[in-house]
């Protein structure tokens, strides 16, 4: 009788694993876990110092007990960060939410051409459309800067949402694009049949199933344009300045109450924040949805 082999794999001869190996892989899961909750930790300490000195008197406020819970309660910062920062506030609301939609608009047309209705040299023009996404914002700061003071847009919010939705059109294009491909020909020929014209089909068809594309696109722009503070102070004017340079003025001078500051940050991640704990999911799903072909 011919001798049956056994690898040394972890598995004894019943083909069940052996416990030794069953209990190095639990203590390596668990170290693991306890290597990322340290990791998560260490990430949320800034965010632990943000809450505790928003929450605290200026007296309170000093190197040594600056990790100390506040003694009293005060939510004066907040007060007075929101009335120091309202203006910026609505600025900033207006920006992220006309760009966003803007730009997502244009991208989700330029996704439905490239994907849908290729023509000669589409490829090409989609190439060069992409290099966009490669620019860095400094690169074209001075042209940018010139370019809105010559048509009469330089330190309104007006100039901030056109750099903002002309800047943001190369990755909004490259989502939709992906996302549209996924989208079966069948569904458009049916729709040509049944009448449908070029921009029937958009309308009728390819929009109705573009949640997920819009969700996608509408969160990273959103968050781009919010969290953005270069643009916000070269190219605008104080009645035009977004959140984040309102922030920045917060923080300069010699003597300053770090309680307002420190709320007013903490006021200004609340809508991202917001937004991602809703739509996080979606986020993942929506842009994993170009990801694979069937």
């Amino acid at each position: 009788m011919k001798k049956t082999g056994f690898k040394k794999t972890g598995f004894n001869k019943t083909g069940f694993k052996k416990a030794g190996s069953n209990i190095n892989f639990n203590i390596s899961r668990k170290l693991f876990y306890l290597f990322l909750t340290l990791l998560a930790l260490i990430y949320l300490v800034p965010v632990y110092m943000a809450i505790v000195t928003s929450l605290k008197d200026p007296s309170e406020i000093n190197l040594l007990t600056s990790w100390a819970p506040p003694k009293r309660i005060n939510f004066d910062g907040f007060k007075q960060a929101f009335t120091l920062l309202k203006t910026d506030v609505f600025n900033s609301i207006i920006l992220a939410f006309s760009a966003t939609i803007i730009s997502a608009f244009v991208g989700s047309m330029n996704g439905y051409v490239f994907s849908k209705n290729k023509f000669k040299g589409s490829e090409i023009i989609f190439t060069l459309l992409l290099f966009g996404m490669f620019i860095p914002y400094q690169i074209i700061l001075i042209p940018l800067f010139q370019l809105l003071k010559n048509i009469g847009l330089y330190g309104s919010l007006t100039g901030l949402i056109l750099a903002h939705v002309i800047y943001g059109i190369p990755i909004v294009t490259l989502i939709f694009r992906n996302f549209y491909d996924q989208i079966s020909n069948s569904i458009m020929e049916s729709g040509r049949l049944d009448g449908a014209g070029y921009f029937g089909l958009y309308f009728r068809l390819i929009l109705p199933l573009s949640i997920p594309g819009f969700v996608v696109v509408g969160i990273w722009q959103f968050t781009q344009i919010w969290n953005e503070f270069l643009w916000g102070i070269t190219l605008t004017r104080k009645s035009a300045n977004p959140i984040t340079v309102g922030l920045a003025q917060l923080a300069g001078g010699q003597a300053v109450s770090w309680n307002i500051p420190m709320a007013g940050a903490l006021m200004a991640a609340v809508p991202v924040l917001i937004i991602y704990i809703f739509l996080g999911k979606y986020f993942i799903k929506g842009l994993l949805s170009g990801s694979v072909k069937e």
